[in-house]
């Protein structure tokens, strides 16, 4: 099974989502506005990563120092990111100006799914992934009390949050991969762990060493998916995730190059 909430405590003491749907609406004319922007403690997944490193038009490098923090993962064998808050007042992100967020368009999975929370498991015998949302909780919150009326697949297309499910979906079985502990004894933070570690957030870092590498030509990738890999970071991501548990779970660590 692969359970992962967008927030580490999502499934606790959180409603699951009926077939009724819910009633949530925010915007500047609800009391609480832009205040879950400043109590917050928020995990980034690598597609969040590319998404707001473009929106900044920085590179993700650049950004990893900037912007984010190392954190405690779902297990003790792989880290995690979040989002490091503005050092002036904390908790605050440091997205938020004054009429809400500047990145909006970009935002990260878990602002984009509030009011709810996404977790998902395998299928027993299948390959396939079922997904569930829950509700929040949070008792700041009033968009709660609002009457607009949304089912799960209307909340979805609304906030545009498709590609961010896809690409985390597939980060959850890289993750839940890692929990395996592959890292052949290196320990933490060894040269495997750290190359993973790159392949994983720092997508423009793994572009160089892709072409560096010549791993479109390595892995007999056709033309069309390398068209694909060229134009788009999430495409090499996709890649990278494939590429990288390939290699792990041959246990040879010469496929680093």
């Amino acid at each position: 099974m692969i359970i992962q909430p967008q927030n580490k405590s999502a499934l606790i003491d959180n409603e699951p989502i009926g077939v009724d749907g819910f009633c949530f609406s925010c915007h500047s004319g609800v009391s609480c506005f832009k205040d879950c922007c400043r109590k917050l403690e928020l995990y980034l997944y690598p597609y969040d990563i590319i998404r707001l490193k473009q929106a900044l038009a920085i590179p993700s490098g650049d950004f990893l120092v900037k912007h984010t923090r190392i954190a405690e993962g779902s297990h003790p064998f792989f880290p995690a990111l979040m989002l490091l808050m503005n050092q002036e007042e904390p908790h605050l992100c440091p997205f938020l100006g004054e009429n809400g967020c500047l990145v909006y368009e970009d935002r990260p999975s878990a602002c984009r799914t509030y009011p709810l929370e996404r977790a998902v498991e395998r299928v027993p015998g299948s390959k396939a992934l079922t997904s569930h949302y829950f509700m929040t909780n949070h008792s700041y919150c009033k968009g709660h009390g609002e009457e607009k009326h949304y089912t799960i697949r209307k909340w979805e297309s609304e906030q545009r949050i498709f590609d961010f499910n896809l690409m985390n979906d597939l980060w959850a079985e890289v993750d839940a991969f890692f929990a395996s502990n592959p890292w052949q004894g290196e320990g933490a933070a060894g040269p495997m762990q750290q190359f993973a570690f790159m392949v994983c957030y720092n997508i423009d870092q793994f572009r160089s060493y892709y072409v560096d590498n010549q791993l479109a030509k390595r892995t007999g990738l056709d033309k069309s998916a390398r068209r694909l890999i060229d134009r788009h970071d999430d495409e090499l991501l996709k890649f990278g995730f494939k590429w990288l548990l390939s290699g792990l779970r041959s246990r040879d660590g010469n496929f680093l190059g």
